[in-house]
């Protein structure tokens, strides 16, 4: 005999009008990264189907994602000099700041969050600036990642995203933002950021492997769940207006744990390990193209409110024209 359940899912016009999770174009957030340079539109191997980026090539793509209906970008920025503070990263003049330019010149809709941190910057390749002892020095990086966060707004960010994982980096931000007149611009932050081994193909795009050592003093011990919910609490509390949980996949739990214990929108990170390991499956014909859409439907029914996505212009495609060309 059949269940309600069983009569429901036997007729493929019913299901979708009863299914509780679903994908949209203005779920998605694309990364961005921009480099130094002229006419440069080059293939990051680690991550196909993604480029580097230089400034003058950015109309193209914007005007592409704002054709597919992809709403916003996360703007990653690769500079031509690094050094110890990481001056390139609240230059005036930055590789970030003249990219926020170039793409508010072309765009009245593509809302533009910039990836606030250090670690493309500086010559060590570590998120903040470090010690005699070579460690990383928490208080003294607030004031660098406030004024990277301030040339942002300064140049017309939409929404500050520091990922850097330093304590009270959110407080420091949003004091900077609100004395020089920017109380208006969000901060989401990469409050739940684990130290993850999906992160390698990013550190080959972005040029921010660390010269020595690891991140784990200051990013998650992806043992611990309890303290994920202790780093976003103490983040709203210093203002932060969204939470972006880092790696996506593999911490659903987190995902779902944020959701049911906090009314904020949360942002899902679909990290470069993850786009890496299920493009190169599709490839090989391991799996379908459908396990794309199957991976980012898990995010949003975990509670996933946006997701950043190497995926999103296919998923754009998928839900504008119904077909996905991956390969």
């Amino acid at each position: 005999m059949n269940t309600r359940m069983r009569r429901i899912r036997n007729n493929p016009h019913l299901r979708p009008l009863v299914r509780e999770s679903g994908l949209n174009l203005s779920d998605f957030i694309y990364p961005l990264f921009v480099v130094e340079g002229e006419n440069i539109r080059r293939e990051i191997s680690s991550l196909p189907g993604n480029y580097h980026l230089s400034i003058d090539q950015l109309e193209k793509e914007v005007l592409e994602l704002e054709d597919l209906g992809i709403p916003g970008v996360l703007l990653f920025g690769i500079p031509d000099h690094k050094d110890a503070t990481g001056s390139s990263a609240y230059a005036k003049e930055g590789i970030v700041q003249r990219a926020i330019k170039e793409i508010k010149r072309v765009s009245k809709k593509l809302l533009v969050i910039t990836d606030v941190c250090l670690c493309e910057y500086t010559d060590h390749g570590h998120c903040g600036l470090l010690n005699d002892q070579g460690g990383v020095e928490n208080d003294l990086t607030l004031d660098y990642l406030a004024k990277t966060a301030l040339s942002h707004a300064q140049a017309g960010a939409d929404v500050v995203a520091p990922s850097d994982m330093m304590d009270f980096r959110v407080a420091a931000i949003r004091k900077a933002l609100d004395e020089h007149g920017y109380k208006d611009i969000p901060i989401m932050a990469y409050s739940a950021k684990y130290a993850s081994s999906y992160y390698g193909p990013f550190r080959e795009a972005a040029d921010s492997t660390p010269a020595f050592g690891d991140r784990k003093s200051y990013q998650m011990d992806y043992h611990n769940s309890d303290e994920a919910m202790k780093e976003i609490a103490l983040d709203l509390e210093e203002g932060a207006d969204m939470i972006i949980i880092k790696p996506a996949l593999a911490y659903l739990d987190i995902l779902q744990r944020a959701k049911d214990k906090f009314n904020v929108p949360l942002v899902a990170y679909q990290v470069s390990g993850e786009y890496a390991m299920l493009y190169q499956a599709v490839k090989a014909g391991l799996l379908g193209q459908e396990v794309i859409y199957e991976s980012l439907i898990a995010l949003k029914r975990a509670g996933a409110g946006l997701i950043i996505s190497y995926f999103a212009k296919d998923m754009a495609k998928v839900l504008k024209e119904d077909k996905i060309e991956l390969i």
